[in-house]
């Protein structure tokens, strides 16, 4: 038998020591994977996750346009009148009726509110709000048949989403009620109609100087509304004098006198 090299030799003598000793097995803290095969030792960084990969969230269904396609909507004011109390896509519907908007079509005013009085039933404004806009407009020697009374919703509605109104459109069909009434002036009081009419509310109403409607251009003058008005005498004070300021403190006789 050959002689074994001083190396293998003293190796050879370490491990019969320990065989001698009952040492045949060797132990470490961290547990081991002898028998693993070599492609299964992939860094976890590197294996495919087993969640599936996020979806981006699906976008938001796409509000219905109110009133329909604008083609369709009524080219006269009589008809538009008709269309404001029965067209269904106009609103969702409530426990008041709708109320229809009232006065002829080129008057010296038009006045515009958010919506119907609580109250209303065949005929807008008909509450206390209505009779403070009564006497504003007697104060202001305006004759009944030359202010033209509108709202913005068809029907009394405390909660509405007046963001989401936007999005559907109501600023184009507001500006398409106008253009039919062809007013000489406008008076808007609610701050809510405001963005409606291409205003950014943070501006203040004040800044609110004019309001496009399909090709023309009526002077606007933006005050709180009615609600507000009623509870306020400083507001109603501001009102009058920006009025008088607005039409050069002369009455609707003075000025077709």
């Amino acid at each position: 038998m050959p002689s074994l090299s001083p190396f293998k030799a003293d190796l050879a003598a370490a491990l019969d020591w320990w065989r001698e000793a009952g040492v045949d097995a060797v132990f470490a803290d961290e547990a081991k994977g002898w028998l693993a095969e070599p492609a299964a030792e992939v860094d976890a960084a590197e294996r495919p996750s087993s969640k599936p990969a996020p979806q981006a969230p699906a976008p938001p269904p796409e509000l219905p346009k109110l009133g329909g396609p604008r083609e369709q909507w009524p080219r006269d004011l009589a008809a538009f009148r008709t269309w404001w109390l029965a067209e269904p896509s106009l609103d969702e519907g409530g426990l008041a009726p709708r109320v229809a908007p009232s006065g002829e079509a080129g008057a010296e005013l038009m006045v515009l509110v958010a919506m119907p009085e609580e109250g209303d039933r065949d005929t807008l404004l008909s509450g206390p709000a209505g009779a403070l806009l009564d006497s504003f407009l007697l104060a202001a020697g305006l004759p009944a048949n030359q202010v033209y009374r509108a709202a913005v919703l068809p029907r009394h509605t405390p909660l509405a989403d007046w963001p989401s109104l936007a999005t559907q459109g109501l600023g184009a069909l507001l500006a398409h009620h106008v253009a039919l009434a062809r007013p000489k002036r406008l008076l808007v009081l609610g701050q809510n109609i405001l963005p409606l009419c291409g205003h950014d509310p943070a501006q203040g109403a004040q800044k609110l100087r004019s309001f496009n409607h399909e090709g023309g251009r009526v002077p606007v003058l933006a005050e709180a509304g009615l609600e507000r008005l009623l509870g306020n005498w400083q507001l109603r004070a501001r009102l009058w004098k920006r009025w008088l300021d607005w039409t050069d403190g002369q009455s609707w006789d003075e000025r077709h006198g």
